[in-house]
């Protein structure tokens, strides 16, 4: 596949995972394509924790409540800390953002699904914590996402778009100059 039917291809995944696990290597090139996003002024402000271990991933799934991606084989828990860049400006949000679209595009290309759950885990309860808490995260770290990661044991549905022509101009917002020079 190349790039763009990889990223017009990819979709959310909330289905069933079949139970292989997944390779190491694979989890390390998930996570390398995270760390080659771009980021706000170089500071790097996201870390990832790949979690392969049976006995570990059950532990963290049944802090989730309500219950995500049961089946899945793994999870890369996505991290953040607030690195202020210049003038009181920090860019995590736009930097973990990146690392997590990158991630799931990878995810696609080896063949395996996911979904970026973010709110979910990051409400007034805070799973996040929870979990961050479990494994020992570091407090200037804060976990902003979990992504599963496996091969889809249900058919990959992708959701509905609002139409390309309503989403894209030239020039201006106004409809009618769409395509004019």
């Amino acid at each position: 596949m190349d790039i763009f039917d990889i990223i017009n291809g990819r979709s959310s995944y909330r289905g069933r995972y079949k139970p292989i696990s997944v390779p190491r290597e694979d989890l390390l090139k998930i996570m390398r394509a995270g760390a080659a996003a771009p980021s706000g002024c170089n500071k790097q402000t996201t870390s990832f924790i790949a979690v392969d271990d049976k006995k570990l991933l059950a532990e963290i799934k049944a802090l989730i409540e309500p219950p995500i991606a049961v089946t899945a084989p793994a999870f890369i828990l996505v991290l953040t800390r607030k690195v202020f860049a210049y003038r009181d400006k920090c860019f995590n949000v736009q930097d973990y953002s990146a690392a997590i679209e990158n991630m799931l595009l990878a995810v696609k290309a080896l063949g395996y699904e996911s979904c970026w759950y973010e709110g979910h885990i990051t409400d007034d309860d805070d799973i996040a914590g929870k979990i961050a808490a479990h494994i020992g995260v570091p407090d200037e770290y804060k976990i902003v996402c979990i992504l599963p990661v496996g091969i889809a044991d249900e058919n990959v549905k992708r959701g509905s778009k609002i139409p390309f022509e309503q989403r894209i101009r030239f020039n201006g917002f106004d409809s009618a100059r769409l395509g004019k020079e």
